[in-house]
């Protein structure tokens, strides 16, 4: 009978044990990684921005909705400088179309004629071996469907600003500063349709924010 007890006993204290590891023992699921230009590995990235506010954005009929924006860090990252050397290019430089991004809320609406990264050779590649990148020029990468991204810097010897930007033109982050030459993976925790890079400082300097709107022009 003492046995019976025990045996029971021990099977209640168990089950108690295994609940309680399916509950706070899970791994938490992992956003999808991003095949294209400086694809990140499907790792967490280790540089990203504060997390993300659902600010309030008006509608068109008057209502409001909640939109991911992840504010700008504060103070501001260091500056980052060029790569001392850089890798020579293999392979001729990919002559991609043009279009440029208008930045409709900042002051002065600046504007930034952009190359235009479309499928995955030109976003694999993006601005890779290169050593210069004109003021007020940039790179624009754009997918048919808005999700988290996550870039990396391998191969890239250019510092740079990097803006997510959701279907509708919202900033939904930047990436300031990222340095160069280096696998880890970035990103901002709110998805985006469209990923713009620009020298390193271009967005403080024009006083670019995350919430505001830009203006695709091709």
């Amino acid at each position: 009978m003492e046995n019976r007890r025990y045996t029971s006993t021990l099977l209640l204290v168990l089950l108690g044990v295994g609940a309680l590891s399916s509950c706070e023992g899970g791994t938490p699921p992992q956003a999808p990684a991003d095949a294209p230009h400086r694809a990140a590995p499907a790792t967490p990235a280790s540089n990203t921005a504060p997390a993300a506010l659902a600010s309030v954005q008006p509608l068109a009929a008057g209502g409001t909705e909640k939109r991911c924006v992840a504010p700008r860090s504060e103070p501001p990252p260091p500056i980052a400088a060029p790569a001392a050397h850089c890798p020579a290019d293999p392979d001729a430089p990919l002559q991609l179309p043009r279009g440029a991004v208008r930045f409709v809320d900042a002051p002065s609406a600046p504007r930034v004629v952009v190359e235009r990264a479309l499928d995955d050779a030109a976003r694999t590649r993006g601005l890779m071996y290169r050593t210069k990148l004109d003021g007020d020029t940039g790179m624009l990468f754009s997918w048919d469907r808005e999700q988290p991204r996550s870039f990396w810097m391998r191969n890239t010897c250019i510092p740079l600003d990097m803006l997510f930007i959701a279907a509708d033109g919202t900033i939904v982050g930047i990436l300031e500063q990222v340095p160069t030459l280096n696998t880890a993976p970035r990103g901002v925790p709110c998805g985006a349709q469209h990923v713009l890079e620009v020298n390193a400082g271009w967005t403080r300097q024009h006083g670019v924010l995350p919430g505001q709107k830009v203006v695709f022009e091709t």
